[in-house]
């Protein structure tokens, strides 16, 4: 949970942080970890999993960002969050399930 706390944290301290609602979506799936993505699907996914107990077997969220950052030319500020999700993945691959 102390990671999904510092991805917040991240998207807060470089300005990418919504206090608004979410955005409304047209059914399409994002599969891209986009910072509206990230707060409004994947950080309460993120929770209700651990919560639950049942965190994803295979994860391969800081994969994702660092494809979408790295697509054309490394983005410097995009680096936390990759760094931050490929230590999600790494901790819900390696957490017991309760």
């Amino acid at each position: 949970m102390a990671k999904l706390d510092e991805v917040e944290a991240e998207l807060g301290s470089i300005g990418y942080w919504s206090d608004g609602p979410a955005p409304e979506t047209t059914g399409t799936f994002l599969v891209v970890p986009s910072e509206p993505w990230l707060q409004f699907v994947f950080l309460p996914k993120a929770r209700a999993w651990l919560d639950d107990g049942a965190p994803p077997k295979r994860s391969q969220f800081g994969l994702m960002a660092l494809r979408q950052y790295d697509f054309h030319t490394t983005v410097d500020e995009a680096l936390g969050r990759v760094r931050l999700l490929s230590q999600f993945d790494e901790l819900a691959e390696t957490e017991p399930t309760r």
